[in-house]
């Protein structure tokens, strides 16, 4: 089977990005409507979910995808205007500094409603839907390096991350009969506008030195993993977790010392 450049294509295809008013969200929305797709953002902010929407050319449909019947009527509108969901970003999320000795319940519960049970609620919703009419998908979840990786200060968002990684795999094996991948991309630093509030300039040094390319990533390379496991170019691809990071993942605590350049492990 010859590999053909219409293949990245998502034509008309109908797509949802959670989260989609900002940052990673709002640049996978871009990329998909690039190639093709119709898409909705669902966005729990009302005033960046239509900023976003106008922008681009989605459907911006304000929505806590943390709330079951939210999402239910998310759904419902966004078939009625574009049609069956055959493709799901879950990309809403969110963290704060919380020290493990420090967390309290709520706190915990709020993280793990932000960033790993709207992964099982949006996605259980969309593939009922696509079962029922026999369609084939695929669901990209969005998680982060911290998932794979200690996190002082970030017990409960990392092991929300962790979740959506093996939810991943979990779900990808039992939608697979179905049809329906499921896979996850997992960047590091991305700049985005909560970033740039952190720091100034291109970041190639400071936060950035950790990283073997030497550089924060940009919206637009982690758009390109998702529109590439959205589209047929990705078919035989499920349950995997990508990591798009500039290396941090392999290189396993390695750095290039930021003065001299050496590989280093550990403190300079």
């Amino acid at each position: 089977m010859a590999i053909d450049p219409s293949d990245i294509l998502l034509t008309d295809r109908v797509a949802v990005v959670t989260g989609g008013g900002a940052g990673i969200g709002r640049g996978v929305v871009a990329g998909l409507k690039a190639f093709g797709a119709r898409v909705a953002i669902w966005e729990r902010n009302p005033g960046s979910c239509a900023d976003a929407a106008r922008e681009i050319g989605a459907l911006g449909v304000p929505t806590d995808v943390r709330d079951p019947a939210a999402v239910d009527a998310a759904l419902a509108r966004t078939e009625s205007e574009l049609g069956t969901v055959s493709i799901l970003v879950n990309n809403a999320g969110g963290t704060f500094n919380s020290p493990l000795l420090d967390t309290t319940e709520n706190g915990w519960d709020a993280l793990y409603r932000s960033n790993l049970r709207h992964v099982f609620l949006c996605t259980q919703r969309v593939a009922r839907r696509l079962v029922d009419t026999g369609m084939p998908g695929s669901v990209v979840n969005v998680t982060s390096i911290e998932g794979s990786r200690a996190a002082p200060g970030y017990a409960a968002y990392a092991a929300a991350k962790a979740g959506v990684v093996n939810y991943t795999k979990t779900a990808s094996f039992e939608l697979a009969p179905h049809g329906i991948r499921v896979n996850a991309v997992a960047p590091d630093l991305t700049m985005t506008e909560g970033l740039q509030q952190l720091a100034t300039g291109d970041l190639s040094g400071g936060l950035a030195d950790g990283i073997p390319m030497r550089r924060v990533g940009h919206v637009d390379e982690i758009a390109s993993a998702a529109v590439f496991l959205a589209s047929g170019m990705s078919a035989y691809i499920t349950g995997q977790t990508i990591h798009v990071d500039g290396g941090t993942h392999a290189a396993g605590g390695w750095y290039f010392h930021p003065d001299s350049g050496v590989p280093t492990l550990g403190p300079a």
